[in-house]
């Protein structure tokens, strides 16, 4: 595969076929240029009135190319085809799957409630999940910041994007995004070939494809991207 170079990205099937075919799309702008959708839309932002933009085509591509959604760069959203996303969970978790980590005290305990509530409930909305998961005005206040976490080790992925009606059943606002493991939302698919590899193989076989994708982008850059 030659350098990328994207297209200008003119609609949510843009998106899924540049998600399918490079297998990592970065949403905003990050420091290897040109590579995000930021950068290659000229009608990046909507309005809640007229909403067709990147942010409105959300759900669509989650639900339309089955890939994974979520703050995965450095905070920042990421989407990941679901063929490259087992290893990149695998090099993320190190192996671990979060029983295991809680188990060898490698969790930290104010995520395991989070993680708990999404293994019994999900998918579930950002506001239901924080109304379950939060016990204390501690964890509400720390709740963003700990799902941001979770998704970088590779533990929680966005599985849709919900919006909310009126009484007349007209939806209205932004999107609001609906969280799930990705044991939940991808199934056996993911299951069996999350851990199939050691993570160091995993994370090699990701810099390999971002290396010949990205050439212009040097080793530090890629292993930033690599987390």
């Amino acid at each position: 595969m030659s350098a990328v170079f994207l297209p200008e990205i003119k609609s949510k099937e843009d998106i899924v076929r540049l998600v399918d075919e490079l297998g990592f799309l970065p949403y905003f702008k990050g420091e290897i240029p040109g590579f995000s959708i930021e950068e290659n839309c000229r009608r990046f932002w909507g309005t809640p009135e007229n909403p067709d933009c990147p942010w409105d085509w959300k759900g669509p591509v989650i639900r339309e190319s089955g890939c994974a959604y979520g703050k995965y760069y450095r905070g920042r959203a990421l989407y990941i085809s679901r063929d490259w996303f087992p290893d990149f969970a695998n090099y993320r978790r190190d192996g671990y799957d979060y029983d295991a980590r809680v188990d060898d005290g490698k969790a930290r305990r104010r995520d395991e409630r989070i993680m708990q509530i999404l293994a019994e409930r999900s998918p579930l909305v950002s506001k239901e999940l924080k109304a379950l998961a939060c016990l204390s005005e501690e964890s509400r206040k720390s709740f963003d910041a700990n799902l941001v976490f979770l998704q970088m080790q590779g533990y929680v992925t966005v599985s849709d994007f919900v919006y909310q009606t009126d009484r007349r059943g007209k939806t209205f606002g932004w999107g609001l995004a609906q969280y799930a493991t990705p044991e939940q939302r991808f199934g056996a698919d993911f299951s069996s070939r999350v851990y199939a590899r050691e993570p160091s193989e995993s994370a090699e076989r990701i810099r390999a494809h971002l290396k010949k994708l990205l050439p212009q982008a040097s080793a530090a850059q890629l292993a930033r991207f690599l987390g």
